[in-house]
């Protein structure tokens, strides 16, 4: 699809004005091209001065329309998400709290903003006009308070303005989900115009505009962090009416040790805001002091891990040997905290019974370099922590014992800062319950910290002091920092008894927005990235961070608007709005069809005993045979009419997944690759080939017409990817390195490797049982006995020699945790029963030939 036609199809139509406008550019540039090709065949006239400042004119409105707009929007977004909070604190204070009164009756209204969108004023004037009974007249004697009636309604009233805010709430999860949409085309469309630009006239404009005007309004570079927590924290408290789960915000931050189950993906930047939309609905952005401000330095972590010159805890981390650490001081927020914590990962085999742990304490900033260089220890200042009841005595005895072999362990391996990593989290979490934990790293960066290649970087001290925060570190040369160009999702999971996850998190993990990357380590991937000279071992997913993570959309929460204006109800209805039914909740069953069902008519004809098979009397089976033909009649013409959508629910309609189209069905003539039993094999080969001439003979076809299709320009492409997606094992490390893939070496492997050995040691000594026989039964004089025992002397010597061989190559490579080679033996026992079998027969030979002697 090409780009003009994407953006067309895929922006807010109550934006459209104010997206750039993209075709507009491009007839402008076509214009010009077919001008100076024309001119150029008949005058001298060329692309010049006032042509250029033409052009840019029109690019610099189109910019400042945009960057005015998603400004404006952007603040109408919190101005209506800041109302909404108050109406939902209203709402409960007055509905919950307060007693019952006459003047009462009516629930608070939402106030709307100053500005928003023409669909959310119309919902608000649709709660306005809904805002409760008409009849303010009523008579005294009809005010009597605390009745049922007035309690239902009064109920019933709070749910209905609940309900509404449940709209304005879908409708701002849309609003930021468009937004967010909209920057990416934007900002995609101007790359393309000035790509276009520079490619079809002489002078180059991209550098330029980019310096001169992009980085003046920087629209593309907003972040949505602040205005997604606000609206986790509305959306949480419409959902939850006002009354949130309460709990520990640190959500296990004081906690020395634990153990969590944990899966890591990439997420590709276009998909950085759907995915939290999605997660939101599920739950909440963990903020850790909800009654302060949010603020971008809030959700910044900095981690600077230690290694050696040969890179020990590298190596280690990444071929996941048994014990492996990672030793690393990480701080929260600005480079001003004065709380650092030390922390140390301990990974662990699955054959050990033991989970992998990441246990911590924490220390002063000031107090860093003079422990790790051995001049301090923490045994006062933990001891303080008992006195004070800040921590018990067994937590204390565990924190002092890491600290000492944390200090242990940088002294005698000889550790330095050797990375730095960098990012922004946006952590999912229910306050106080870790069961799911879902994290958001974006913005990753890795920065070199040693000093091994002569730069002096971070010097004597634990880290360096140029860069703090400001990503993207553009202090920073270029050799020195990696930018990641994905978003990494870490879903940890805490699961007991066999009990399985949320069916939101499969769905989750499975759908298009995230690509599985397993055993991802930032630190691994700083180090192999940024080390270049000192790494030979590099990790599985380095070769392919060239590759488009991108997958077709598979409708996986996809964001809806609300439908139409929220109609009044009776009181009847809305006594029955806040329990939906399970009946209402599901659609209706249809029975699923075979391969070629529904293309067949069934017969549906009433049984001619039908009376007597139901039980009824006649009239009364006649009117069922009737009541049933009637409905059989209208399924029929629903069919012949078409499938419908069927419709979604009004009051949350946030994220929904879209209507598929069905696959288009193979027609009867049309053979699928199948296998005829009675047809030989050569007749399947051809028949195969045929197909894959055919579809690529298809697949060229379809290129073809892509590159006839427009302009013939491929940078109009939107990338949209395929439904094929291409599995490879040709994958290549770099030049002088080597790939290192996870595997998994138990003990029960090295015994089986030694029951092998002494299978063939077994074996051996049988044909050496045979030998010795042969000579010492054998007389002196019979050189036919005595060439048979030395060829089954020889072949047990063979078998000897071999599996002792074998036997050190596979206990040495399985030392190497290298698997290539050491499990499937192709030539021994081929060799061992070829010389078993010339023994066998020159013994058979030679005594035959002995009896025709005689």
């Amino acid at each position: 699809m090409k780009f003009g036609r994407k953006i067309t199809n895929d922006l807010y139509t109550e934006w459209r004005p104010f997206y750039i406008d993209y075709n507009l550019l491009k007839r402008e540039l076509k214009f010009v091209a077919h001008t100076l090709a024309s001119q150029a065949r008949t005058t001298s006239h060329s692309w010049d001065a006032a042509d250029e400042q033409e052009f840019t004119s029109m690019l610099e409105g189109e910019l400042d329309k945009i960057h005015d707009f998603q400004k404006a929007k952007t603040t109408e977004l919190s101005n209506r998400i800041r109302i909404a909070e108050k109406q939902v604190k209203k709402l409960v204070t007055e509905d919950y709290n307060a007693p019952p009164s006459p003047d009462r009756r009516r629930a608070p209204k939402p106030a709307a903003p100053d500005s928003e969108d023409p669909e959310a004023r119309r919902k608000r004037d649709a709660l306005e006009q809904d805002g409760g009974s008409d009849d303010d007249d009523t008579d005294d004697e009809n005010d009597t308070l605390g009745t049922d009636d007035d309690s239902a309604q009064s109920v019933d009233a709070l749910e209905e303005q609940f309900h509404f805010l449940e709209e304005e709430v879908a409708t701002l999860v849309a609003d930021v989900h468009d937004l967010a949409l909209y920057t990416k085309l934007n900002i995609t469309g101007f790359m393309k115009i000035l790509k276009k630009h520079d490619k079809q006239t002489p002078t180059p404009l991209t550098q330029p505009f980019i310096q001169n005007y992009l980085e003046k309004r920087p629209f593309y570079k907003y972040n949505w962090d602040a205005i997604i927590v606000k609206l986790s924290r509305l959306y949480d408290l419409v959902r939850t009416r006002g009354h949130p789960v309460q709990g520990d915000s640190s959500a296990g931050g004081s906690q020395s040790a634990f153990v969590r189950q944990t899966t890591k993906y990439w997420v590709h930047p276009d998909n950085l805001v759907p995915l939290k939309l999605a997660i939101m609905r599920h739950l909440p952005v963990l903020v850790f002091n909800p009654d302060k401000e949010f603020e971008a330095k809030d959700a910044a972590i900095t981690s600077i891990y230690f290694d050696n010159e040969d890179l020990e805890l590298y190596l280690g981390r990444l071929e996941k040997t048994e014990g492996a650490q990672a030793i690393r001081l990480r701080w929260y927020g600005d480079v001003t905290n004065n709380q650092i914590f030390v922390e140390r990962k301990t990974h662990r085999e699955d054959w050990t019974g033991e989970k992998s742990v990441k246990a911590r304490f924490p220390i002063r900033e000031d107090k860093v370099n003079a422990f790790l260089n051995g001049e301090y220890t923490m045994d006062e200042e933990f001891a303080a922590l008992v006195e004070k009841g800040k921590k018990s005595q067994a937590e204390v005895d565990s924190m002092l014992q890491l600290a000492n072999e944390v200090q242990y362990a940088v002294l005698t391996r000889r550790l330095y800062p050797v990375m730095r990593t960098f990012y922004n989290r946006t952590a999912f979490q229910l306050p106080g319950d870790a069961r799911v934990r879902i994290s958001l790293d974006t913005e990753l960066t890795m920065i070199r910290e040693d000093n091994w290649d002569g730069s002096v970087r971070a010097s004597d001290n634990w880290r360096r002091t140029d860069i703090g925060i400001d990503w993207p570190f553009d202090q920073v040369v270029a050799e020195d920092r990696e930018l990641f160009k994905y978003g990494v999702l870490e879903v940890k999971l805490q699961t007991q008894f066999g009990q399985e996850p949320p069916q939101w998190v499969t769905e989750l993990v499975n759908s298009h927005l995230v690509e599985a990357v397993p055993k991802f380590s930032k630190f691994i991937h700083g180090c192999a990235t940024l080390l270049p000279h000192r790494v030979h071992l590099v990790p599985f997913w380095l070769p392919q961070m060239d590759v488009d993570i991108t997958k077709p959309n598979t409708g996986f929460m996809t964001v809806a608007r609300p439908s139409a204006i929220h109609t009044p109800r009776t009181p009847s209805d809305r006594r029955s709005s806040s329990a939906a039914t399970p009946e209402a909740e599901h659609t209706a069953y249809i029975e699923p069809l075979s391969e070629g069902e529904d293309d067949e008519v069934l017969d549906m004809a009433p049984a001619r005993d039908e009376g007597a098979r139901t039980g009824l009397a006649g009239a009364q089976a006649a009117d069922a045979i009737a009541y049933r033909e009637k409905h059989l009649k209208e399924r029929e013409h629903a069919r012949q009419a078409g499938p419908s959508r069927p419709r979604s629910d009004e009051r949350l309609p946030v994220l929904v997944a879209p209507h598929t189209t069905p696959a288009p069905r193979v027609p009867p003539n049309q053979r699928t690759l199948s296998i005829d039993p009675l047809a030989p094999s050569s007749a399947f080969d051809e028949t195969f080939r045929n197909r894959l001439r055919a579809a690529k003979h298809a697949s060229e076809e379809a290129a073809r017409a892509r590159d006839d299709e427009g302009d013939g320009d491929d940078e109009d492409g939107d990338g949209t990817p395929s439904d094929d997606r291409v599995l490879t094992r040709e994958w290549r490390a770099p030049a002088g390195k080597r790939i290192a893939v996870p595997v998994r070496i138990e003990p029960k492997v090295y015994f089986a490797t030694e029951r092998t050995f002494l299978k063939w040691l077994h074996f051996a000594i049988y044909i050496g049982a045979i030998a010795t026989t042969l000579l010492n039964f054998v007389p002196p004089g019979d050189s036919h006995g005595l060439l048979s025992a030395a060829l089954f002397t020889i072949a047990a010597l063979l078998a000897i020699v071999y599996s002792a061989v074998i036997f050190v190559y596979r206990a040495l490579q399985l030392r190497r945790r290298r698997a290539e080679g050491i499990y499937y033996d192709k030539y021994g026992p081929t060799v061992l029963c070829a010389v078993l079998l010339v023994a066998l027969l020159t013994n058979v030979a030679l005594r035959l030939s002995e009896m025709a002697e005689e």
